[in-house]
């Protein structure tokens, strides 16, 4: 098949992707090279690489530098369960990967620092006052999952063993089993989902092509008993491999 003219990457696109598709070429093999397409399609060196280039921002390739081009892996979707386990920890950004076959795990830095103007908004303090930020890589067996950051006022945690929400004798429990540990009752968390893309460092740190779609998840933990928030985090999940689930199935006789 000779194809010609401004359209013709499309095609020659069009017609990888119904390979693929047909198991061709299944999930991790390598593509045919630039010099191979042109001597298939009989089109310019230019046509092949931009097809493959567009392939490559549709999730459906990925270039490996000096080895050329590939079918992306397709990677098991996942739910991340967002209700409080029964237990009190780990809290609900691992909660029900257990049960999905996952072995979740996590790295984290936290810091002190000055809340911005939006961050004072969430927490319903002045801008600048002193939070704790923590920066979350979730992995998922051994792998980048999901990214989260989270504040916390230092008035609320700065005097206690919890200030750390990864370190010390209350690490890793969560928002609502470390804030019980200073007499603080949390409800169920306000979330607000929309869809995004990831940005450049986002899929850096996630494996993932710049531009990806995505779940963004912000979430505020309130005291109970006053209303005031006690905790706000971003959460951030390739839409590919990700949905969110929230709600509790009912237990037959209870």
């Amino acid at each position: 098949m000779t194809t010609s003219g401004p359209s013709a990457y499309l095609q020659v696109a069009e017609q990888i992707r119904e390979r693929i598709a047909a198991g061709e070429y299944p999930p991790g093999s390598q593509l045919p090279s630039l010099a191979d397409l042109q001597s298939q399609y009989g089109f310019s060196h230019g046509v092949g690489q931009s097809a493959y280039r567009l392939l490559e921002q549709e999730g459906v390739v990925t270039a490996r530098q000096g080895r050329g081009y590939f079918v992306r892996d397709q990677e098991p979707h996942r739910a991340l369960v967002r209700r409080r386990p029964a237990d009190g920890g780990p809290g609900p950004d691992t909660a029900g990967l257990a049960e999905q076959g996952v072995t979740p795990s996590w790295r984290s830095h936290s810091t002190t620092e000055a809340a911005t103007a939006e961050i004072a908004r969430r927490l319903e303090v002045e801008t600048g006052t002193p939070v704790m930020h923590t920066s979350y890589v979730y992995l998922v067996d051994g792998e980048p999952g999901y990214l989260a950051e989270s504040w916390e006022p230092m008035s609320v945690t700065g005097q206690d063993l919890i200030v750390l929400p990864e370190a010390g004798p209350y690490s890793g429990l969560g928002v609502a089993a470390r804030m019980a540990v200073i007499g603080i009752e949390v409800g169920e968390p306000v979330e607000r989902v929309t869809a995004r893309h990831l940005t450049r460092a986002e899929a850096q740190a996630l494996a993932q092509l710049p531009g990806t779609p995505a779940l963004a998840i912000r979430r505020t933990h309130y005291d109970r008993a006053t209303g005031r928030p006690v905790e706000t985090a971003d959460l951030v999940l390739p839409g590919e491999r990700w949905s969110s689930e929230y709600g509790h199935r009912p237990t037959p006789g209870a």
